[in-house]
């Protein structure tokens, strides 16, 4: 198989889990799909510039972008096609539902092994800092921990800093089995044999962390599954006394099983408090300081082609308050407004033209244009709850 058919090949499979996770409502790892399919396309277009589908996938790409904004309650209501040209029979029939339906546990509990390196996780010391104390140097050697170590993790912060991808870093630093969950999904795909699938789900981190090999479940949207509720149905009441009993199995002081429950959420404020305090690790994933956005700039800019006017200390400057997620959206929609005026100018049937490189006022346009996804009465409401429950 050739190269170019290759990152095909990868940009559809990325394509497909992620419609497959918008349909479950996944909001966080579709987004995550969905971004490894633009890159993937982005990626083939500048590889192979003289490629006949490279319009086809540009527009892809940016239909993708438009769902990720989507998602994030930022764009419109979008739902992305899988392409008109060379569509797999899957990637035709791939397309977000309007109404939810039944799913089953292996359908909503992800086990691929992710590939995040700690250097891949930029900023965010401080919790980096705490999940190294809590998880890995534990696993490095327990013989120094005989007081035991803490086994549930509580991420929070806003949208799009950084929380699925500490889990998934802390997951690739100690090689563990990695059991991602979308707890909106779990209450909405799970209601009527919730208690089983969560029993199950725990059973088999057990299994694993029994066997030797650190396990690690990741709980997306956590205050879904166990936020405060004026009024629950008899389902939802035994599912979450399900999930705190497991819980209780997991972090029992009594057993040194490498076994973790990480959860990430939105709204730390929504949580009740039996399940907080079973959470001893509680870590603020802040928005990116400048230096972080100035990292983060460097690293999504890094395979682009920059005019010499570009200047990335200007833009971490008048960046401020964007999330990661936020930059990284910033810095593709440059790449792909001047990837669309190059096809759309016609100059792509020249096989030796290539689209001009990308100037400071692209991004300036693009950051004009867009506004954070998080307000300044947010990043207040994060700072008070962690002053009043922070556990580091």
């Amino acid at each position: 198989m050739s190269a170019s058919s290759e990152l095909e090949k990868a940009a559809t499979s990325y394509a497909i889990e992620a419609v497959r996770l918008d349909k479950q409502g996944s909001k966080g790892m579709a987004i995550t799909m969905y971004q490894r399919a633009i890159e993937t396309l982005l990626k083939l277009v500048q590889l192979y510039p003289d490629y006949g589908l490279n319009k086809v996938y540009i527009q892809r790409a940016m239909a993708y972008q438009e769902r990720i904004r989507a998602i994030q309650g930022v764009g419109g209501s979008f739902e992305p096609q899988l392409g008109e040209e060379k569509p797999t029979e899957e990637e035709t029939t791939a397309t977000p539902p309007t109404e939810a339906k039944k799913a089953s546990f292996d359908e909503l509990v992800l086990k691929e092994k992710p590939n995040v390196k700690w250097d891949e996780v930029i900023g965010l010391e401080q919790a980096k800092k705490a999940i190294k104390e809590a998880i890995v140097y534990p696993v490095q050697r327990p013989d120094l921990f005989p007081l035991g170590w803490p086994r549930g993790i509580l991420l929070f912060g806003p949208p799009g800093c950084g929380k699925t991808l500490l889990a998934a870093g802390v997951a690739t630093e100690i090689d563990a089995a990695f059991f991602s969950v979308d707890a909106a999904s779990i209450m909405s795909k799970w209601l009527g044999e919730a208690e089983q699938n969560v029993a199950r789900l725990f059973a088999t981190v057990r299994k694993t962390a029994q066997e030797g090999r650190p396990a690690i479940v990741f709980i997306d949207e956590l205050d879904s599954l166990i936020g405060k509720h004026s009024s629950e149905v008899g389902g939802e009441v035994r599912m979450r006394n399900q999930f705190l009993k497991e819980m209780d199995g997991v972090i029992d002081k009594g057993k040194n099983l490498h076994a973790y429950v990480i959860g990430a959420t939105n709204k730390p404020w929504d949580l009740d408090w039996p399940f907080i305090r079973r959470f001893q690790k509680r870590i603020l994933v802040p928005l990116p300081d400048y230096g972080a956005r100035l990292h983060m700039f460097k690293l999504y800019t890094s395979h682009l082609t920059l005019a010499p006017d570009m200047d990335l200390y200007e833009l971490s400057q008048i960046s401020e308050g964007f999330s990661g997620s936020d930059i990284r959206d910033v810095a593709q929609s440059a790449h792909l407004s001047v990837v669309g005026e190059f096809f759309e100018s016609g100059r792509a049937k020249d096989k030796q033209a290539q689209p001009r490189p990308i100037a400071m006022e692209d991004f300036r346009g693009i950051l004009e244009a867009r506004k954070p996804s998080v307000s300044i009465d947010m990043v207040a409401s994060y700072n008070k709850w962690f002053e009043a429950f922070k556990a580091l």
